[in-house]
Formats: structure tokens, C-alpha cells, sequence
């Protein structure tokens, strides 16, 4: 079996074809015109499979049929780009260059040459003349281009620069007009500085050559100034058929087909003049020149884009609710815009496009969403995913001096779509990175600001497309890694997890359907009931979206769908809490210990992940030591700095509350955080660590029914937090229904599901004094205000250096 890969050393049954005064170079593109049957076949056989063939010259261009030893052992792998059956006998091929290759055996001669072969490894000679000699080589080739005339001057200079010089060697000679011996010479020379001095050598003596024909023929040196081409020097009988001159008697017929397109395809003034122009330069370039595939596709993609095509818009309103519910259980708030959106539509002739952030954990509906959507309003729909884009010319495209040039994948899904008003959904946005390319989420500016996006600038297309039909709807698991410019473009709507409830309905009316369909089942086949479903989610499922539901969903009807096809069509089953294990196993979680027993020094904190809320146990312990302070459980920056702060908070209490006066001599303070695996960050866990240590310092247990969040100052503030609808589902999900959090979060309330404003008893506060009634499961024991007054002197004679900190100790506790 063939492997084409180019790092692979040894190719097996690759096809060979052998070439007439031709020798082709790695990195770059070469047009030639096959003939022989023999050749013709191996040319197909390589199409069909991977597209890689052997390329090696003959040694004598007379022999028709030329036998292993008329042809060089050392050839090339080549990518064939084109093929156009030019007659019934001949086939113009272009074909791309890949690496030096050496003919190890021949394993087949009919009906076609195959071989097997070894890549050559190239030497990389970087010797310190190396670098000068290499810009001698390309000052001298510069100069000999201008001289011959033979070649775009503009389309080879952008190749060398953006290559190495292993690549620029090869690029150089393959445009050199010399004898085919030396070019063989050339590529069978695998060092790349001795290749150097040879090209540094041929192009010396045919610099000389054409400025002695000019001496000799005074009629050619005209033709130069006059900006005619000229035949190569040694050639007769004009051009052979694989060089870049050939005749193009076919042209003619193919130009005026494509004004006939431009004409029909109604671009915008500036797109079609820019078309007519390439279409003039086409007509002057020889037809199986590189320059004239790079004009064709140039072509080929501005005729292919939907200038004025769009999608007729359905606008009824009952419509587009009935297939929004159809498709999504919930996601008001999305619905409700889509639906607004339309009524627009009705009223305003043109409005301008959409542009919608979607921001919420994995499996909640996010990505199906714009395909309801696309349904619900009749248009197209194209995804691209963000995922790991960290060049601009993703975005934009690349400039078409750049050989293998495309435009961006913004484009090439406009055409995918095949209208100018599509749903365009940007997957994953803040999975997308930057490097020394360029930064894409810069790109992504002008393509989401309605105010400049009908002016789009692909560097490919190289004129303005209209964008602002388009509905986007970007997607994002956590809006933090997005740039905030980006993030000021969009409309962002926050898609939060699901509730148990929720998820058993979804299950009940979305996904078992549609797995029972994939699967061939029935309603006669299987019925799983709604204590089932919850068992499910709560034993198999820790996630806020539905997506592992749905796996565990199909391996139920995979189970069921093998005794269907043992037992017969009519075979049915119900899935029962009680036989549920017998289909998935042991249930992969169990409720946690958050609600097991008060305990001393143990918190329950809420966090929030780009997976949803998660509960998190904050540990505290005090052991023998000199007043140290440990946090462990792999926690982030931001959540040391904020237990620092806890932990100095605590740190200014201990008079007042006449505790632990020896904490700074006697005692460390360990704070652990379990699932040490985990990564953790954020401030939001300030008031819980503070209250675990507080609960250690005066053994008095925290109650097991209390989840909080919030960050603390120095003095005892409790600050706002993110995430909260998140948070509060996770902790109803584990069985909390008491949560402590932020007074300034009070309006994030609002949004707050029913089952979760019935079912949990939320307290606000603003101090850390106000954490501690809730938190404790009996009030702090407080000394008199004399008693305190009394000892604080003491404890300042023991510790003079810490004046100014027990000064600040003796002030009165916080209140709101």
C-alpha cells in the first residue's frame, strides 16, 4: 500500500512518470503536457488514490519508450494540482514539487512504470558563508530575470522571500534556462551550499551569455527595450510544450467565457472591475503557466461568491416559536430575541444584521441552537469552529503573492452557503489564541461591527463584501478569554445549566426520541420511566448541560436494540430505577458528603467553571508551627491572594473574638482544597476560607446545609462575584437549599429559575459578620468589651511589632 506523506523515507507502488527535457524542482509548481499512453495511466492511477506520482527526467528526450535505464534514479515526488484533457491523445498536467526521491526498484513496467523509492534527506550545510552567498544567488537571479523577460519578475521575488534557503535554491534553478545535465546535477546535489555555488556559477555565465547576444544582436536588445520575450537562448523552433511560452491557440474561447460570467454574476462595481482586469491579464499569460492558474482561481472564487443571492426570510411569528420549541427545551431569552428580530423584519425593509453571543457551559444547546434558528427563519446555515485559530489570515485570507493562496474561511463560507444571509454560527470563540501571525479575535472586529462589516475586506478577494445581512451567533464556554472589544460587538445572552427537572424533560421529548429513532426502536420496544430518568441523570450524569445524558441514553438502546434483533420486533422493556444498573453498571457518582454532619474547620464554597457550577470543601486544620499559612489543592493565583486575605482578616479577629492569641507563635494554619487534580481560581471563595478558619479557631462546626461565595477584603467586606445563577444550580443539584451570598448580586436574583426561588433560602450580606450568623451553627462566643480593652495591652507588650495591627483589632466589628 502506497503512503504518500512527505515525512514518510520510503514510498511503495507510487507511479512514475518519465519527462522530456524537463527536470522538476521541490517547491514549485510546474505545468507540463503528457502524451503517452503509459503515462496517461499512471497519471490517472495517481488521481485516484492520493494524487502523489514520481517525476524523473529522461536521458535521452528522443526514445519514446524509455526502459529503467533511460531515465535518471533520481527524481522528485510530486502533488498533481490540475489535470485538462487538452485532445484525445494529450493531458495538461500542473503538478507540485514535495521532496528529492531516489528510484530503488522498479516493481512494475506495464502498462505503466511503478516503483519503489526513498526520499533523499537533504543536507543542510549552514556554513558562516552561507547567508552572503545565498544573497549573491539572488541579486544575480533578480538581474537575470530582468534580462530574460521570461518569467513575472512580481510572482517569483514574494516565494523567496517567504522560503528557507534549501527551498530558494530549488525555486532559483527551476527558472534558470540551462542544459538538462546540470539541472539533473542540481537535483541530485542534496547540500544545500554546494547547490549555492553551483546556481551562484550558472547564473554568473548566463548573465554573460545574454549580455554578449545582446552585443552580437542588436535586433534582440531591442526587442528587450521594447518589452518583448524572448525565445531561450540554444532553443530552436520556438517553445517546447511544457514551458511557461506555449502557445495558447485554446484561450481565446475560455477568456470570453468567463466576461460572459462576469457579466451575469451582477457584482458590485468595484468586484467586477477588478475582474475584467484579471481576466486581461489572463489573456496575456500563456495558458499552462502558474501565473495563469493563480489568475483562474482568482477568478473562479469571485464568480462563485453570492454577490445578490439570498435566502427568501420566513417572517411568521407562530412559525418560528412552533420550531424554536420544537427543537430546544427552555432558552427563553434566546427565543424571545429571535422572535423580536423577525418582528422587525416586518416593519423595516433592511435592518441591520444580528449579531448574538451565546455564552454558557458544554451540551446546553449552544451549536443546534443556530440551526433551529436558520430553520425558524428560513435562511442557510454555516458553522465555523474557533477552536485553535491563532492566524489572522484564517479571518482574512492570505494575499495571493503567497504561493497556494486562499481566501479566509469567512469567505469560503459565504460561498459554502450560496447566499449573501446566512446563519452564521462562530463556534467556540474563546478557544482561539494569537501567535506571531497575527491575533484572529482582532480580525473578528471588523466581521462582527455591524458598522463596518458591509465593508469586509477578504486579502484574497481584495475587494469590500457585504456582510451585514448575515445573522451571526458566536458561541463561548466563559466569556473572560475573549477580548473585550469583541465582547462590546456582540448581544450577550447567557445560557446557564439545566435542573434535574429540566434535563428529565429534555430527555423524555428530545433525546430518547431521537436515539430510539437512530436506533430503529419503537414505542413498543422501550419505555423508560420518569424516576429512571432522574436516577440517570443524578448516578450516571455530573454535568450542567445534556450530553453525557444522551450517551447513556444511547448505550441503553444499544442494549435493548441487540435483544430486539435476538428475540424479535415485538420485544419490550422498561427501564425501571431498579434495572437500570443492569444496563449501565454502577452508577458512575454519588451524592457528595456536603450534607452529611456539621463540621469543624469544613466549608462549602460554590465555584464557577466554563462546565457550570461545581461545589468545592475547603478543609482547615491547625497543627504545631510558627504561625505559618499553607494552601494546597492546585489552587490559582487569584484564589492564594484571596485566601491570603482570609486568612488576615482572621488574623486582625482574634482579640476581639479572644481566640488563638498564640497563633502567630504556636500554630500553622493548613487550608486544603480536595480534588487536588483540579485546577481552581478565582477570588469568589474568600468568605468561605474565612469561615472555616474561624469555625477551626473557635470549634464551633459550620452548618452542612450553607453553600457560599463571595470575596473578602481586609476589613471584612463581602464584594460581588460572578456566576451566580450557575453556582446556586449546583449547589440545588447536591442537595443545598441555604446559600450566603453578596447583597451587591441581588439583581443577578432575578433571572433565578422557580424551583430554585421556592427552594432555597438565600442570604444576602454585606459584612463578614454577616457570613458568620448564617454560617455557624451557633452564634461566636464574645468577650465584654472591658475584658478586651484589658487584654489588648498585654498582647501588645508580647508583640511590639505588630502595633499597628492590634490597633486596628480593638475597633468595633463591622455592621450594615
Amino acid at each position: 500500500m502506497q503512503d504518500s506523506k512527505e515525512h514518510t523515507e520510503v514510498l511503495r507502488n507510487i507511479p512514475l512518470i518519465p519527462l522530456r527535457d524537463l527536470v522538476v524542482f521541490p517547491a514549485t509548481l510546474v505545468p507540463f503536457i503528457v502524451g503517452r499512453s503509459s503515462s496517461i495511466q499512471a497519471l490517472e492511477k495517481a488521481a485516484e488514490k492520493d494524487k502523489m506520482i514520481f517525476l524523473a527526467a529522461q536521458m535521452d528526450a528522443s526514445v519514446d519508450n524509455p526502459t529503467p535505464k533511460d531515465i535518471y534514479s533520481v527524481g522528485v515526488t510530486a502533488k498533481i494540482i490540475r489535470t485538462i484533457k487538452s485532445d484525445d491523445r494529450n493531458m495538461k498536467v500542473i503538478v507540485e514539487g514535495k521532496s528529492r526521491a531516489r528510484v530503488v526498484e522498479y516493481l512494475s513496467t506495464y502498462p505503466y512504470y511503478q516503483i519503489l523509492a526513498k526520499v533523499v534527506k537533504e543536507v543542510e550545510d549552514h556554513v558562516p558563508e552561507s547567508r552572503e552567498l545565498l544573497k549573491r544567488v539572488l541579486a544575480l537571479f533578480e538581474d537575470y530575470l530582468k534580462l530574460n523577460q521570461n518569467t513575472n519578475l512580481d510572482s517569483i521575488i514574494p516565494a523567496l522571500r517567504e522560503n528557507t534557503p534549501e527551498r530558494i535554491t530549488d525555486i532559483v534553478a527551476s527558472h534558470v534556462y540551462m542544459p538538462l545535465e546540470e539541472k539533473q546535477n542540481l537535483l541530485e546535489t542534496a547540500n544545500s551550499f554546494e547547490r549555492l555555488r553551483r546556481l551562484n556559477y550558472v547564473l554568473e555565465n548566463e548573465i554573460l551569455k545574454i549580455h554578449t547576444s545582446y552585443q552580437k544582436d542588436p535586433q534582440r536588445a531591442s526587442r528587450r527595450r521594447t518589452g518583448l520575450k524572448d525565445q531561450p537562448p540554444g532553443q530552436k523552433g520556438g517553445f517546447p510544450p511544457g514551458s511557461p511560452n506555449f502557445r495558447k491557440e485554446d484561450q481565446p474561447n475560455e477568456v470570453e467565457e468567463l466576461r460572459q460570467k462576469v457579466a451575469k454574476a451582477k457584482m458590485p462595481p468595484d468586484a467586477e472591475e477588478k475582474a475584467y482586469k484579471e481576466i486581461e491579464r489572463l489573456e496575456s499569460m500563456p495558458p499552462m503557466s502558474a501565473e495563469a492558474t493563480v489568475s483562474r482561481n482568482y477568478l473562479d472564487w469571485l464568480l462563485s461568491l453570492p454577490w445578490n443571492k439570498k435566502s427568501r426570510e420566513k417572517r411568521e411569528l407562530k412559525e418560528a416559536e412552533r420550531i424554536l420549541n420544537e427543537d430546544h427545551h427552555g432558552l427563553e431569552k434566546v427565543k424571545e430575541r429571535i422572535t423580536e428580530y423577525l418582528s422587525i423584519r416586518q416593519l423595516v425593509k433592511n435592518p441591520k444584521g444580528v449579531i448574538l453571543g451565546l455564552v454558557g457551559p458544554p451540551g446546553v444547546g449552544k451549536s443546534s441552537l443556530g440551526k433551529s434558528i436558520a430553520r425558524a427563519t428560513g435562511r442557510k446555515f454555516v458553522r465555523l469552529s474557533l477552536g485553535g485559530v491563532r492566524d489572522e489570515a484564517e479571518i482574512r485570507g492570505h494575499r495571493r503573492t503567497y504561493i497556494g493562496a486562499y481566501p479566509g474561511r469567512i469567505i469560503q463560507m459565504i460561498k459554502r452557503s450560496g447566499t449573501k444571509n446566512p446563519v452564521f454560527l462562530l463556534d467556540e470563540v474563546d478557544k482561539m489564541s494569537m501567535d506571531f501571525r497575527g491575533d484572529p479575535a482582532s480580525a473578528l472586529m471588523e466581521v462582527l461591527d455591524p458598522e463596518q462589516n458591509s465593508t469586509f475586506l477578504d486579502h484574497y478577494i481584495d475587494t469590500d463584501f457585504d456582510l451585514s445581512q448575515v445573522m451571526f451567533i458566536v458561541t463561548a464556554n466563559m466569556i473572560d478569554p475573549i477580548p473585550k472589544p469583541l465582547i462590546d460587538r456582540m448581544e450577550i445572552i447567557r445560557i446557564p445549566g439545566y435542573m434535574e427537572d429540566e434535563k428529565a424533560e429534555i430527555a423524555k421529548s428530545f433525546l430518547l426520541p431521537k436515539q430510539m429513532a437512530a436506533h430503529g426502536l419503537t414505542e413498543e420496544n422501550i419505555k423508560v420511566t420518569y424516576q429512571a430518568l432522574l436516577k440517570l441523570i443524578r448516578g450516571y450524569t455530573r454535568e450542567a448541560g445534556v450530553r453525557n445524558l444522551e450517551r447513556e441514553l444511547t448505550t441503553i438502546c444499544r442494549k435493548i436494540v441487540k435483544r430486539v434483533v435476538e428475540q424479535g420486533k415485538d420485544h419490550k422493556e422498561k427501564i425501571t430505577p431498579k434495572n437500570l444498573e443492569g444496563y449501565l453498571g454502577i452508577p458512575k457518582f454519588r451524592r457528595s458528603e456536603f450534607d452529611k454532619k456539621d463540621e469543624v474547620g469544613v466549608g462549602t464554597g460554590m465555584a464557577w467553571t466554563e462546565f457550570g457550577g461545581e461545589l468545592l470543601r475547603f478543609e482547615a486544620t491547625k497543627i504545631h508551627g510558627k504561625g505559618n499559612f499553607t494552601l494546597t489543592g492546585q489552587l490559582g493565583e487569584i484564589m492564594q491572594e484571596s485566601a491570603q486575605a482570609a486568612f488576615s482578616f482572621v488574623r486582625g479577629k482574634i482579640y476581639e473574638l479572644d481566640i488563638a492569641r498564640d497563633l502567630h507563635r504556636n500554630s500553622d494554619i493548613h487550608i486544603h482544597v480536595p480534588e487536588g487534580a483540579t485546577p481552581k481560581e478565582g477570588p469568589s471563595a474568600g468568605i468561605t476560607i474565612a469561615t472555616a478558619i474561624i469555625s477551626l479557631l473557635t470549634d464551633i462546626p459550620v452548618s452542612k446545609k450553607v453553600a457560599m461565595s463571595g470575596e473578602i477584603t481586609l476589613k471584612g467586606k463581602v464584594l460581588p462575584v460572578g456566576g451566580i445563577k450557575e453556582k446556586l444550580l449546583a449547589a440545588y443539584r447536591e442537595g443545598i437549599r441555604e446559600a450566603i451570598l453578596p447583597l451587591d448580586n441581588q439583581p443577578d436574583l432575578k433571572d433565578l429559575p422557580k424551583s430554585i426561588k421556592t427552594g432555597m433560602t438565600i442570604h444576602l450580606v454585606e459584612t463578614m459578620d454577616d457570613v458568620l450568623k448564617f454560617a455557624l451553627t451557633r452564634e461566636l462566643p464574645k468577650k465584654p468589651a472591658e475584658a478586651r480593652d484589658k487584654k489588648a495591652p498585654a498582647a501588645e507588650a508580647e508583640r511590639p511589632a505588630r502595633k499597628v495591627e492590634d490597633e486596628a483589632a480593638k475597633e468595633p466589628p463591622l455592621t450594615n
